[in-house]
């Protein structure tokens, strides 16, 4: 009876210490559980060099050769950007210098390249002739662009002749930092040139496509995106809104990554966290003072309210007519490139995207990885190219794609 008693009481001792225990604090943050994921190279790190659509892009058609059962291979990045500088500059000098003259480009700008210049692999041009072990591109941005200008204003003091000598030189300031090309290779001991090695590849550069979505052009036809870094004049595909998202949808359910151009200069976007979100005010779920206040709030405090990335909280339900008004004013830019490799969801079950950056395995929480919302996408979304047989037939037939 002692016994019992005292186990009891000792019993009773633990309920009370138990009850008197605070509640866990409930866990803030995001937690994202992959839906689909679908394999891709290791990371890689543009670092100090804006060529985000180099990378994207070359990781995209990797992801390709592989679906397409070539394997794993690593393509040289900086062999199109020594090529596509060139070709930049050609048409920058051509043009009296009215032309975007910089690093930043597009995805096309990499199909372009390959089918102009051929492809090499990593090891055999690795780019960075000029002592790092990164990219690192001040000084070249610099260079590049004084020669440009240097040729440009002497040809107009000396009444519009251009000597036969400047495109050598250009040639010559490309090779001194990224390398002279090679003209043949010896790549898995076979010997291949750049035009060659790009003929083995088991994809086609025609099979690519850019897709976009805005209403100051008609849907179903192509039309010149304008955007600075679209130096080229390559042509997008334009549809509606559900039909973007549809094609991005359909791609990743059959096993096809996407090339994303889109903005992250956004206050929803958190590099730290690597998550970003378009949120809306939902008064419901706020404590009683912050819900009465909220009318009286700064847009700053306001801001600090919606963008605090404690947890998931409800989105905004984007719209063609948002989409196009934050391309009108400029909210929407053109200033990065990734690669769409999946899907994935939060604790609340949300649904994200999980997109494959080009910044380093150490830049985010997730090995290098970013959720996007599919708010986000929706609404950031300049353009992305796609394999055009990952686009749903009924929208290929309306672009009238083969």
């Amino acid at each position: 009876m002692k016994k019992f008693l005292f186990s009891l009481v000792l019993s009773g001792f633990v309920c009370a210490a138990a009850a008197q225990e605070p509640a866990k604090e409930e866990e803030k943050g995001y937690r994202f559980t992959d839906q689909k994921v679908i394999p891709t190279n290791a990371i890689k790190n543009q670092y100090r060099s804006g060529t985000c659509w180099c990378y994207s892009t070359c990781s995209f058609l990797e992801d390709e050769i592989r679906r397409a059962g070539g394997g794993e291979i690593d393509l040289a990045e900086m062999w199109i950007v020594r090529n596509i500088y060139f070709e930049k500059a050609v048409k920058y000098v051509r043009l009296h210098g009215h032309l975007n003259f910089a690093v930043g480009g597009a995805a096309h700008d990499v199909t372009n390249g390959i089918r102009d210049y051929g492809i090499v692999p990593e090891e055999v041009y690795p780019g960075l002739n000029y002592g790092t072990e990164l990219p690192e591109f001040n000084e070249i941005d610099a260079v590049l662009k004084a020669y440009v200008d240097a040729v440009i204003n002497t040809a107009d003091r000396t009444g519009g002749k251009l000597t036969t000598a400047w495109q050598t030189g250009l040639n010559s300031i490309l090779d001194a930092y990224f390398g002279v090309r090679p003209e043949k290779f010896t790549y898995n001991g076979k010997e291949y040139t750049p035009q060659s090695f790009a003929a083995s590849l088991p994809i086609k550069m025609d099979d690519y496509v850019d897709i976009t979505s805005y209403t100051h052009h008609p849907f179903y036809a192509p039309f010149v995106l304008e955007l600075p870094d679209n130096w080229a004049w390559g042509v997008s595909y334009n549809v509606p809104l559900d039909e973007l998202m549809t094609i991005i949808d359909y791609a990743l359910d059959n096993d096809y990554t996407v090339a994303w151009g889109s903005d992250v200069t956004e206050k929803g976007f958190s590099r730290s966290l690597a998550v970003a979100i378009v949120p809306e005010a939902d008064l419901s779920s706020m404590e009683g003072t912050d819900a009465a206040r909220w009318g009286d709030l700064s847009p700053a405090e306001r801001d600090k309210m919606l963008y605090k990335f404690d947890k998931p909280g409800k989105e905004k339900v984007i719209t063609q007519e948002m989409r196009q008004t934050a391309f009108d004013n400029y909210e929407t830019t053109d200033d990065h490139g990734m690669v769409i490799i999946g899907t994935a969801t939060d604790q609340n079950g949300n649904a994200y995207y999980k997109v494959k950056n080009s910044w380093g395995v150490t830049a985010s929480p997730y090995d290098g990885y970013y959720y996007f919302s599919r708010p986000f996408v929706a609404y950031k979304t300049m353009s992305f190219m796609v394999n055009k047989n990952a686009i749903p037939k009924d929208i290929r037939k309306k672009l009238g794609l083969k």
